[in-house]
């Protein structure tokens, strides 16, 4: 008996300030892909929700299209409609799962509800095959950190979360605070480069040596401590006219506690799972300081995933992707499926103490 093809899913995703639609065939690749940043926000420094969700109002038509003609397929062809279900800005959220839920009824096809923390999970393997559970996971966005161990699709323990900022958001709020463009990661990235190394020592929060398996605080994160200890730089600094030529070492010197903090809680997560596979996911993934210092550390018997920067943003095929695996499962959502801005993520558990 012959088996039925795969079907053919679009993912749709708008949680935050990307407008991002995807094709994906049966084999899981990319037919057709397209990503429309929204540079609205700029000028205020950060997402503006209110803007973020008009904008997706107003480009979600015409991002489908041109994601379908990429594919060189028509609306009625799609066998799955997936869509970011939550987290996210619910405004925004609200555009992405009301479109798809109007286009599916239309066509009377199913609609599965993404959580769009698991969607990043996916992206490193729409690129690379090997990118498969067992792995330890860290996701770092703009509005989430996560440490997770993941011992199979659906099967995930949480090991540690931020307690305060993200670290994306950290990135951002601190490319503020040096008069740096809006997002901030790339651009504290780009202005570190120049930086010089020791000049400044800021402090790596919720990371000491005395810290053992067990303790509250072992896997966790936060960041708003880091922030604030750069704004009292930053202020020092500007008192003594002196920021401008120091803009880059701080820019460094901020980078490098980051990513100390980062790394060092992963490798805990890799030492206590005895996993050595890591997967690095989310927007702030794309900094390529963070994937060299996990390399590093990881050494020759470890491996690290992570996608290209494309696929390392909010993006449709990582949406795509989870909603296949989702509806693999018979996880299809109910007609009255709406957005949910606390969405929970499935076939998530804590770590007992």
């Amino acid at each position: 008996m012959s088996t039925p093809p795969r079907p053919l899913v679009l993912g749709i995703e708008t949680s935050c300030d990307e407008t991002s639609v995807a094709v994906l065939d049966g084999h899981d690749r990319i037919l057709g892909h397209v990503v429309l940043s929204q540079d609205v926000h700029e000028v205020f420094g950060g997402v503006v929700p209110e803007l973020a969700a008009r904008a997706h109002l107003q480009k979600i038509d015409s991002v489908v299209e041109r994601a379908l003609a990429e594919a060189g397929v028509g609306l009625d062809q799609i066998d799955v409609f997936g869509v970011t279900q939550g987290p996210g800005l619910i405004g925004a959220l609200l555009v992405g799962v009301c479109w798809t839920k109007a286009a599916a009824f239309a066509l009377g096809r199913p609609v599965v509800g993404v959580h769009h923390m698991e969607a990043h999970l996916f992206g490193p393997s729409l690129e690379d095959p090997g990118a498969e559970p067992p792995f330890v996971a860290l996701l770092v966005s703009g509005g989430h950190t996560l440490l997770l161990h993941a011992e199979a699709w659906g099967h995930y323990t949480l090991l540690g979360e931020t307690r305060d900022d993200a670290a994306g958001e950290a990135f951002d709020k601190v490319a503020k605070l040096l008069g740096l463009p809006y997002p901030g990661g790339p651009h504290v990235e780009r202005d570190a480069r120049s930086g010089l190394p020791g000049r400044h020592r800021l402090p790596r929060p919720m990371l000491r040596s005395n810290q053992r398996p067990g303790h509250k605080d072992y896997y966790d994160f936060s960041f708003s401590g880091l922030k604030t200890a750069v704004a009292e730089l930053v202020r020092r600094l500007e008192d003594e006219g002196r920021l401008e030529e120091e803009r880059s070492s701080v820019s460094w010197a901020f980078q490098e506690a980051a990513v100390d903090v980062l790394a060092s809680k992963t490798m805990r997560a890799v030492e206590a799972t005895g996993c050595s596979r890591v997967l690095l996911g989310g927007g702030v993934s794309a900094n390529g300081r963070l994937r060299a210092e996990l390399h590093a550390r990881l050494g020759a018997t470890g491996r690290l995933f992570h996608a290209t920067p494309r696929l390392s943003l909010d993006n449709g095929a990582m949406v795509a992707r989870a909603a296949r695996f989702r509806y693999d499962l018979g996880r299809v959502a109910p007609p009255d499926v709406t957005a949910a801005a606390d969405l929970r993520f499935p076939g998530l558990t804590r770590r007992s103490a």
